[in-house]
């Protein structure tokens, strides 16, 4: 395993830059996810990782070696790309072992790697089948143990999962969790799921529009948020946000008027008045007769141990209750939320935090 340094790395196709200085460390042994919506430069930055594409500008080092002129095969990375990339034509055992054999490495450790491989990724049954013969997580897992019997000191991983069903996608985010725990190494994974992101990683890098919005633990990102962009990015359903007014309170507090007309008390007498946006997780609202936001059940998605219930409060677009499974609340049911000031998050009109929500 190796630590990745990346210093002002920048990357532009012709006149257009899509990565715009981005400094990041990432620990060695680490299990690293860049997450962000498509056409953010997740992949793009991942692959000048690999050395599959060039750097325009800035540092990259792996191990505590410059990278920048170094080919891709002599920089220690192991890369499982979106598609499976195997040989048809070729059994399991020589498709993982299909590196090794090229550079001439001997027989008997090839041989060796490749059982081991196998044996971490349950593959031992199927080393004399032919791709065809596989599942779609199986043949994953070719791809994985391919990468593994490398060695390498970083293993890169570009959206592996998403060709694969729901129930396989788990499967699978459980399989490479355990083998960076069995592993012990530095993985960085590219993933548009911001779920795959908060299940696999000790830490997430937040990227849009080719620079990084906010790196932290899944636990830090999705309490305290730096920005609106990464408060509705992390978390399914997203959180809810609406703009609100803040006045003086009085005794280090502020009173922010809700839509509807009623108002709550925040503390925080470092919080400025004036404009914001107000900022509520579907899961710390609760349904009452009356409360702080009244509105109208609009949808009602039944999910079995919990449904979401769309309200209408008079907003361009409803606010989300993750309510409890057997509620009892139908569509056109007028619903009343109540508010726990606690949970509250507030942005300033440049979008950045102000004041983090904490049930602590």
């Amino acid at each position: 395993m190796a630590e990745v340094k990346l210093s002002g790395i920048r990357k532009s196709f012709g006149p257009t830059e899509v990565i715009k200085g981005v400094d990041l460390d990432i620990p060695q042994g680490s299990f690293c996810v860049f997450v962000g919506p498509s056409g953010c430069g997740k992949s793009t930055l991942l692959r000048m990782i690999a050395g599959l594409e060039d750097i325009t500008d800035g540092s990259l080092e792996i191990g505590g070696r410059e990278m920048i002129d170094v080919a891709p095969a002599k920089r220690g990375v192991a890369m499982v790309f979106q598609s499976y990339a195997l040989y048809p034509h070729m059994t399991v055992a020589d498709n993982v072992t299909f590196g090794l054999r090229m550079a001439n490495h001997p027989k008997e450790d090839t041989q060796k790697r490749c059982h081991e491989a196998a044996r971490m990724l349950k593959l031992d049954a199927l080393l004399d089948r032919k791709p065809s013969q596989l599942s779609g997580g199986q043949r994953q897992r070719v791809a994985i143990g391919r990468a593994i019997v490398r060695n390498p000191e970083v293993f890169l991983f570009d959206e592996p999962l998403s060709n694969l069903d729901a129930a396989l996608r788990v499967e699978m985010r459980a399989e490479i969790t355990r083998l960076h725990a069995n592993l012990d190494a530095t993985m960085i994974y590219v993933t548009h799921d911001q779920v795959e992101a908060m299940t696999m990683a000790d830490m997430i890098v937040v990227l849009d529009k080719g620079m990084i919005e906010q790196v932290g633990s899944p636990l830090d990102l999705y309490h305290e948020p730096n920005t609106l962009f990464v408060a509705r990015f992390m978390g399914s359903p997203q959180m809810n946000t609406f703009a609100v007014e803040l006045s003086d309170a009085g005794g280090g507090n502020v009173s922010c008027a809700l839509p509807g007309g009623t108002s709550i008390q925040l503390d925080g007498s470092s919080l400025r008045t004036g404009q914001a946006t107000f900022g509520i997780r579907p899961e710390h609202l609760d349904v009452v007769a009356e409360g702080d936001l009244n509105g109208q059940a609009v949808l009602c998605e039944r999910l079995g141990a919990e449904t979401m219930l769309h309200v209408d409060i008079g907003l361009s677009h409803p606010i989300i209750v993750k309510a409890d499974g057997l509620t009892d609340v139908e569509e056109g049911d007028g619903v009343g939320l109540k508010l726990n000031p606690k949970a509250c998050h507030l942005f300033g009109p440049d979008d950045r935090r102000v004041r983090s929500g904490s049930l602590q």
